[in-house]
Order: structure tokens, then sequence, then C-alpha cells
């Protein structure tokens, strides 16, 4: 009886323990596989000699390559079917919550990438784009280069932000969802 009390007391701790582990490295994994992401659509983009973009649905917590295609008389965005679609781990979003500041020497104002543009040049809502050009340099929709930009992931109990300067490269950023964020370089 005392052995299987101990065993008991031994598992109550634990599970909670057990419980946050799990969520860090859901977090800090799907923080990773976004910035991966964010790295091969770079790669990508200087690959083929075109635009490519890392398509980001906010709402259904999904992301994928897709690239411009332009040597059609219709200029479209086509889905990269090497890679398919990677979805969010459970309590996983994209978003900032009550962080209020980017972080340092990133954007101006916190804010996930400007929304995607659809084949017919129309926003498609609850998405953001990540937009690189030939020379692996964020661009905007437009093409126009100098973007810095963000990508912000979290489960309430810290906020990952995956920076794209206007260089292009990806930084990893942490805190803990404050309204004044002590954001560490990961």
């Amino acid at each position: 009886m005392i052995v299987v009390g101990l065993i008991g007391v031994v598992s109550a701790i634990a599970a909670p323990m057990m419980a946050n582990a799990l969520g860090y490295l859901r977090l800090s994994g799907d923080a990773r596989n976004t910035s991966n992401a964010i790295a091969l659509t770079k790669m990508r983009a200087a690959s083929v000699f075109g635009r490519v973009r890392l398509y980001v649905d906010l709402s259904g917590k999904s992301f994928h390559v897709e690239t411009f295609d332009h040597t059609t008389a219709i200029c479209c965005w086509n889905v990269d079917v090497s890679g398919g679609t990677t979805y969010l781990s459970q309590n996983v979003t994209f978003g900032y919550g009550v962080v209020g500041t980017p972080p340092p020497n990133t954007q101006a104002a916190i804010g996930q990438p400007a929304v995607c543009k659809s084949n017919t040049n129309t926003d498609v809502g609850n998405t953001a784009c990540v937009i690189f050009n030939s020379r692996g340099v964020p661009v905007d929709a437009t093409g126009s280069p100098g973007v810095v930009t963000a990508l912000y992931v979290t489960d309430g109990t810290a906020v990952y932000g995956l920076a794209v300067s206007a260089t292009g490269m990806v930084r990893t950023w942490k805190t803990l969802p404050l309204a004044t964020p002590s954001w560490s370089l990961q």
C-alpha cells in the first residue's frame, strides 16, 4: 500500500510538469518549423529565379509555399506540391496575444505580415504572406523590396517572433506574453 501511495504522489507531481514540457516542445517545434519554412521560401525563390511566398492561413493554423508563375499569359500563384501544407500543433496559433511591442530592431509596430493576394489581386482574409524575390530579398505584393516583417506564433504561455529583415535574414525571438515584453534572441 505504501508503494502504491508513493507512486500516486509522484504521478500527481509529474503529470503537470509533463504537460508543461509537452506544451513547450509543441510551441518551440512549431516556431522552428515556421522559421525553416521561411528560410526554404527564400532559397526556393533563388533557385527558381522568381517570386516565392510563404502562404499562412491564420485561422486554419497552417502554411505552405507558393511559387509565382510568370510564364503564362495569366500570372498566378501555384502551390508547391513538394512541401505540402504544415499545420500547427494543438493549442498553438499564429498571433502575439497581449504582447504590444515587436522584437528590437525589427518592425516599427507589432503585427503579422501583410495579407496574401489572390490570383485576381484581391486580399485573402485571415492570411499572411512572406514573399521573396529571386535574390532572396523580402518584397511586398507589388514586388517592392525593403520589407521588414515578422510572423508570430503563440500558445498563450510564450510568444515566438520570426523576424525577417530587409536583407532576408530570419531571426527567432521569444518572450513571455507580457504587455512590456523582454524579447530574447533564440
